[in-house]
């Protein structure tokens, strides 16, 4: 098996895997970030493959489909590489991208960002997740997790949260606006690589626009 037909055994497994997946942690998601992934490496000059198969497992193993445990969702993904021809080395260092990639990772238990050094393809594939939860589309997928959740859009008797702790982030029960000062707003300050940089500030303004007309159509000013 190359290299080729394991990207593409990869995809196969992904698709099947988030087939009924609808928080905006879907295939599509994947896709997207595959393709952002792709496109930063190689301005960045960052291992394609190792990228690649980064991105398309990314979420695989995200705490929020295993009840919170990240332990659980580590193990899937590594299961599945070790079931593929690839050197050990080679499985690591996917794994060190997948295990690190979730913005709740960046949390300290107080709070600050804990961000390190952890190589290019895991800045490449952590800015690529990030910008699709910028923009347009990390609108959409903002609402779509919250009504999932069955959460209000927006509740001004709740407060955002800026400074929460990872167990604050994976709890929380908050109105879906209260994301955008939580995470999404944070976001462009967190990209590492000038190629994600570039495209982050577009998303992040659009994200700035949105919130004017949304509190001008909340108080019925337009």
């Amino acid at each position: 098996m190359d290299s080729k037909q394991i990207i593409e055994k990869t995809e196969e497994f992904v698709q099947d895997y988030f087939c009924q997946e609808a928080t905006g942690h879907d295939w599509w998601h994947t896709h997207r970030v595959r393709v952002l992934a792709l496109k930063i490496a190689r301005e960045e000059g960052a291992d394609s493959f190792i990228t690649e198969m980064a991105a398309l497992l990314h979420d695989v193993g995200d705490y929020k489909f295993f009840a919170g445990d990240t332990q659980k969702g580590q193990e899937k993904v590594a299961r599945y590489l070790h079931s593929l021809p690839l050197d050990s080395s080679l499985i690591q260092k996917i794994l060190d991208i997948t295990n690190n990639i979730s913005f709740m990772k960046t949390l300290a238990t107080d709070g600050n960002f804990g961000v390190g050094d952890k190589g290019l393809e895991f800045c490449v594939v952590s800015d690529a997740d990030k910008l699709d939860a910028l923009g347009a589309i990390g609108i959409a997928r903002v609402f779509t997790y919250g009504g999932y959740y069955h959460r209000p859009i927006y509740d001004p008797d709740i407060p955002p949260n800026p400074n929460m702790s990872q167990e604050e982030y994976k709890t929380t029960e908050g109105p879906s606006l209260n994301h955008f000062y939580e995470k999404l707003l944070k976001l462009k300050g967190m990209i590492y690589t000038s190629s994600g940089k570039k495209l982050a500030e577009g998303r992040h303004n659009f994200l700035m626009e949105y919130l004017k007309r949304f509190y001008q159509e909340w108080k019925g000013e337009k």
